[in-house]
């Protein structure tokens, strides 16, 4: 609860970045992302957790609130999956954050919750989030045609995957080997 204004100060200043690849809801942007609208979802992410069909977290840099990464849709069973989504505020962007959240989620995923898949949808031209997404290791698998109502209008989105056999090795671990990330 304790994150609602710096998420709400982000999610407001960066209004002009996140628009564009965000789903389109049904209240103005500022209403939705005032601090007071802030425990609903707090809330509700919370009570999917407990249910286990969602784990929600925070990215931190440095003790600073930088964005949000989300697995949502876990399923287990035979399917063992689960999508990923994030965002990164525009005071983090270039400096990798998301490329680090992404990776470390990635890790966690495939080992200690046991999931077999994961997968995540982008928009085609959203080039940033498709470098986060191909860096961690995921695969372009299609092309989803007015898959998703975002910013007012019915979107193509790419759709990536990753499973288990994709990785003998930890997707933080390769991307130090490879000089796209640092441990400090």
């Amino acid at each position: 609860m304790r994150d609602a204004k710096q998420w709400s100060r982000a999610r407001v200043r960066d209004e002009d970045h996140l628009r564009p690849w965000e789903p389109t809801g049904s209240e103005p942007w500022v209403i939705r992302h005032r601090a007071a609208a802030w425990p609903a979802i707090c809330v509700r992410l919370r009570m999917a957790a407990r249910h286990g069909v969602i784990i929600p977290m925070v990215i931190e840099v440095d003790g600073k609130y930088a964005g949000q990464l989300t697995i949502g849709n876990i399923v287990r069973g035979p399917l063992r999956s689960a999508w990923i989504g994030y965002w990164v505020s525009t005071e983090f962007s270039g400096r990798r954050v998301a490329s680090a959240a992404v990776a470390l989620a990635v890790d966690h995923c495939l080992s200690r919750v046991g999931l077999h898949r994961l997968e995540a949808t982008v928009r085609p031209e959203n080039l940033p989030s498709r470098s986060v997404l191909r860096r961690a290791g995921f695969r372009e698998e299609g092309l989803l045609r007015n898959y998703m109502d975002v910013d007012g209008a019915w979107r193509d989105h790419i759709l990536v995957g990753m499973t288990t056999e994709d990785f003998p090795d930890t997707a933080a671990a390769r991307m130090v080997r490879a000089g796209r990330a640092r441990w400090h």
